[in-house]
């Protein structure tokens, strides 16, 4: 039975090993012993329950495939070499998926921002939140705007500040988006500095480049989002792009590798960041693995304009597809039904 090698647990990791393990010898390897459907992971800093409705075991979805809770430490052309409870170790792979993902990276040496990310971080955040007048949020994107309106619609009385180096929030998105968001914010008291960059933190107090002083009791950083590449650095060094996601063709292969695909936010796509393009980066994937070992033509992954639903707090949101915004109360339940539904195929 041919080895198939899926480095990453996420949206795209996740669901190829779960699609393969029946037909290869899949083993996955990942950071976290579960899934987790991150878009949903910024409400776990108010309803820290919420966490387990997002989560599921990889052993609960696998009933086959070989699980490997560890760090990547280097690929080569045949083989993983990676760390697991402080034992180095090496799996032989014929295809490998690189679902690895991306985290945002500390730009100052003092570490007191809560990075946004993993729902176990924010979860042990509650807390230090709840008995904190003055937020700070580092960033106006997707994140930092879902981040802010949950924060809101839970505490009333919190001093919540957003620094965006942007003019707008959301600046992807259609103006009727981006106006929606940012009078959503400012209407609950929300303050947001535009155009402004944080260049400095001294004894806890945040600098902009505009000199302007903000000492927060707590903060959380939403921008700044690198690739974890660094496993691929020494041996596929030529294969990274300028910002160092992995170069792949129209079939989401590494380039000029048959048997290495690269999934979800780790390939290098001029396209959102979703978990909608990543689970069809895996489906693309599954179905061009199982074509190569049958000998038949590989299929063209098409990028193309996908919905967009950014939440504003339980029961709020905002819907995008191309140029086409709707906003309220439908778009806020959506988010909740394709958590719902998403979270049933883990389990």
């Amino acid at each position: 039975m041919k080895r198939v090698v899926v480095i990453g647990g996420g949206f795209a990791g996740a669901y190829i090993a779960k699609k393969l393990e029946n037909y290869f010898s899949v083993t996955l390897i990942d950071a976290k012993n579960y899934f987790e459907f991150t878009p949903s992971v910024l409400k776990v800093i108010v309803e820290p329950s919420h966490i387990k409705r997002i989560h599921a075991l990889h052993s609960a979805y696998l009933n086959k495939a070989k699980i490997l809770i560890g760090e990547v430490k280097q690929v080569t052309k045949k083989e993983v070499i990676t760390k697991c409870k402080d034992r180095i170790m090496k799996i032989v792979f014929d295809y490998l998926v690189i679902a690895s993902g991306t985290k945002y990276q500390y730009p100052f040496k003092e570490q007191n921002l809560i990075l946004a990310t993993r729902a176990n971080s924010l979860k042990n955040c509650y807390a230090n939140l709840f008995k904190s007048k003055k937020v700070l949020i580092i960033g106006g994107g997707v994140v930092g705007v879902e981040l802010a309106a949950e924060i809101i619609g839970k505490y009333k009385d919190k001093d919540i500040t957003i620094i965006e180096s942007n003019k707008e929030l959301i600046e992807r998105t259609p103006k009727k988006a981006r106006e929606y968001a940012r009078q959503f914010l400012t209407n609950k008291g929300v303050k947001i500095l535009f155009r402004e960059k944080l260049v400095q933190i001294k004894k806890d107090i945040f600098i902009t480049d505009k000199g302007v002083k903000i000492k927060p009791d707590i903060s959380f950083l939403c921008t700044g989002i690198t690739p974890n590449f660094k496993f691929m650095q020494k041996n596929f060094y030529s294969k990274l792009n300028k910002k160092n996601y992995l170069k792949v063709n129209d079939y989401l292969q590494l380039i000029g590798y048959k048997n290495i695909f690269a999934a979800g936010d780790i390939a290098g796509l001029n396209e959102e960041k979703l978990a909608q393009n990543a689970e069809n980066h895996a489906r693309i994937i599954v179905k061009n693995i199982v074509n190569l070992e049958k000998n038949k033509s590989l299929i063209h992954y098409k990028q193309k304009p996908r919905i967009m639903v950014i939440s504003l707090g339980r029961y709020n949101g905002i819907l995008n597809y191309k140029n086409f915004v709707f906003t309220g109360i439908f778009p806020g339940f959506l988010k909740h039904a394709i958590e719902w539904k998403t979270m049933i195929k883990y389990r």
